[in-house]
């Protein structure tokens, strides 16, 4: 299993994703998108697993100042993502080409399942 756990700044989800992974001793390397510079091809595979729409913070009055939280268009969306990357809804995990967005321990759990089979 190679996590991968793309942070903008601490918030509820992201210290779940941390303590869950944590709790199962699952090594886990933390991408600071302060300091990370998202490329696109990593944003693709974002995209291919969840959507563009699913990768956009439209919570909190902060997030809904961002034109891209009013953005319809997938093409539009990336773009926006690749220029303002503190616009990414967090965490996203990554587990190879499986990706969820926020805290989803469901699926968490089903990849530390199949990695045990």
């Amino acid at each position: 299993m190679n996590i991968q756990i793309y942070v903008g700044k601490k918030n509820p989800d992201v210290l779940k994703a941390e303590r869950f992974f944590k709790e199962r001793r699952i090594p886990y390397q933390m991408m600071d998108l302060k300091k990370h510079k998202l490329g696109k091809k990593e944003l693709d595979t974002f995209v291919r697993a969840v959507g563009a729409k699913a990768l956009v913070d439209r919570e909190g009055k902060k997030a809904l100042e961002r034109p891209v939280a009013h953005m319809e268009d997938e093409r539009y969306i990336v773009d926006a993502l690749l220029d303002d990357p503190s616009a990414l809804r967090t965490p996203i995990v990554r587990n190879g080409n499986r990706v969820t967005v926020g805290a989803n321990e469901e699926e968490w759990k089903k990849w530390v399942e199949a990695d045990a089979k």
